[in-house]
This record gives structure tokens, sequence and C-alpha cells, in this order.
């Protein structure tokens, strides 16, 4: 399994136009082994997000140009008539990139978790301005309440990178759990205010940040026992607000 993983790995460059695959350490391709024969081993799931692909930098720079033409927020659902939007030319600056993405991330999906089946779909582009960080939150399947752990990617153009709790955050200590809870509603808890918070779990590494202008694979999911779904935060825009390009697209396991 080891071998053909690696070789199926390897053979996907040729097939890319918009992203390049990452090159994996030994301790990466265990973990991607692990969640290649199982993609509900819970103590797997602790060592995600892991980088998966770059984007290639000439699409980096005219992605970010096209969501510098905006100064609202365009979020778009990928739903059964996308295609037929994106056909008749609705004004979408993003479409031929989101095309790209999705056949592509499937591609190397396909290969990292073979029993993965696209679920669903949305991207966000234009300049991001929030009063406060997307509070602390994990991605669901509310079309499946059972659902356990299920393969998400999502990637940032350029600007606003997200953050995550690294490690498993169930084995946090209860300070520190309360800490994420302010966090997670935005709220003052006993621990100091949400900014503070914020910006000590930084500092501490609880938080760290995915980086920019990659292809992230992150944990999905609902209440299953055995899944640790990625818990993220974004990151607050300066005053004004940033550009920036986000997409996110989802899977379920067949």
């Amino acid at each position: 399994m080891t071998t053909s993983l690696r070789e199926a790995w390897a053979a996907l460059p040729s097939r890319l136009r918009l992203l390049e695959p990452v090159t994996f350490s030994d301790a990466e391709w265990s973990l991607l082994e692990r969640l290649h024969g199982n993609f509900n081993d819970r103590e797997a799931h602790a060592d995600l997000p892991l980088a998966i692909a770059r984007f290639r930098d000439a699409a980096v720079k005219e992605i970010f140009e096209r969501a510098r033409q905006f100064d609202d927020v365009v979020t778009v659902n990928v739903d059964e008539r996308w295609e037929e939007r994106a056909a008749v030319g609705a004004g979408d600056a993003m479409v031929p990139w989101v095309r790209l993405y999705n056949e592509e991330v499937d591609a190397m999906i396909a290969v990292l978790v073979p029993p993965a089946r696209y679920r669903k779909e949305h991207y966000a582009y234009g300049r991001f301005v929030f009063p406060e960080p997307h509070g602390l939150h994990t991605d669901h399947s509310l079309e499946d309440p059972a659902a356990g752990g299920e393969p998400i990617c999502i990637a940032r153009i350029e600007t606003l990178g997200t953050h995550y709790v690294d490690g498993d955050y169930r084995l946090q200590d209860a300070a520190t759990q309360s800490m994420l809870k302010a966090l997670r509603y935005w709220t003052p808890v006993p621990e100091g205010e949400p900014e503070q918070v914020f910006a000590e779990l930084l500092r501490r590494g609880t938080l760290k940040t995915i980086p920019v202008n990659h292809v992230m694979l992150m944990v999905a999911g609902n209440a299953a026992d055995n899944a640790q779904v990625t818990q993220h935060i974004s990151a607050r825009p300066p005053e004004g607000g940033l550009h920036s390009a986000f997409f996110q697209r989802q899977y379920r396991l067949a």
C-alpha cells in the first residue's frame, strides 16, 4: 500500500495546472498512510490540518487580482445549479479557478482518501471586513448527523490566514478549555477578554496558523466519538479590511 500510494501521488503533477502537490516528510507519509487505510483514525486527526498542495505563483497573482476588484465579499454556494449559472456567464470572476480547484483537489483526495465523495462546497472573494474574528468553529455535515470525521479541503489566497487548535483539544487543561470557549462564542471568560485570549493562545502555540496559498486537508464531521474535527478561526483583517479569496470543498465517506 505504501508504494502504490506514494507512486500515485508522484504521478499527479503532470495532470495539474493550478496546484503543485507538496513533498511529504516520512512522518507526514506515516500520517497519510493511516488516513488512507482508515480516515476516522482519531489519533491521526490530531495531526491535521496538513498542507497537501500549493497554488502556482501565476495562479495566486491572477486570483488575488480578481479578488481585489470587489470591495464587498462575494460568497457562492456550489449547488446543483452552479454549473448552469456559470455557463450563462453570471459575472462570477472566480468560476475558472473554482473549476480547476475542484478537479485538482478531487484528484488529490482520490489518491489520499479513496472512499471520499464530494458532499458540498462554497467559496468567497473580495474585501473581507469583520468586526471580530469568525468564532472558533468546526465544519459540520448537517446532511448526515451521524457522520464521523470527513475530509475537507480549504485554501486562502494571499492574505487572511486561518488559525486552528493544535493537537487534541479535548486534552487541554481546564483553563485552556475556558479560553477556547471565549473564542468560540467571542465572550469574556475568567482568563480574559476574547482579544487577549486570542493573542495569548497564538503566543503559546495552542493556536497555529494555516499558511496561505496552500490547500489544507482538515477534518469536518459531527458529534461522533471517533472524530476529532478541526477547530479553526479566521484571522482578523486590519481596519479597512483585506482582499482575499477562500475555497472550501468538503467530502463524505462512501
